[in-house]
């Protein structure tokens, strides 16, 4: 019994396998907070802790209404470092998307840089949104295998 393969079933078996692994290097896109969205008083970092884990390229959707007489606004600022995300202090920080910016499909931010960690946070209300709020998270993009 013969057990090579010949050409043609060499190629499909090629072709299968690079499908295969593009699709699992595919990026994710991931609703930060579920269907809870960015909202003041939900807890993100245990949302981020059980949403990992989250891969280089993967993509952050911040959603969130725009500011209303009913609806208090929120932001999205990049944190320098642990200390700053510890104390919700927003020297130096980076302001990604302000308090419109989440309406309708939200505010995207795509994971760059791998095994470095990236602290989110909100600093409406002079820090409230992050101190009294948990409007803060931080992940630690993993390279795709």
């Amino acid at each position: 019994m013969k057990m090579g393969l010949s050409l043609a079933q060499g190629l499909i078996l090629l072709v299968t396998a690079a499908t295969m692994l593009a699709t699992s290097q595919a990026a994710d896109t991931i609703v930060v907070g579920g269907s809870e969205n960015w909202r003041f008083g939900f807890n993100y970092t245990d949302w981020a802790l059980k949403q990992g884990p989250i891969f280089v390229n993967d993509k952050l959707v911040f959603k969130y209404d725009p500011p209303s007489e009913t609806t208090p606004p929120h932001n999205v600022y990049l944190l320098p470092n642990l200390g700053s995300f510890i104390k919700c202090d927003f020297k130096g920080a980076k302001l990604l998307a302000n308090a419109t910016q989440g309406s309708g499909s939200g505010f995207e931010y795509t994971l760059m840089k791998m095994w470095r960690p990236l602290y989110f946070a909100s600093s409406e209300g002079n820090g409230a949104d992050c101190k009294e709020g948990m409007m803060k998270f931080f992940v630690v993009p993993l390279p795709r295998w």
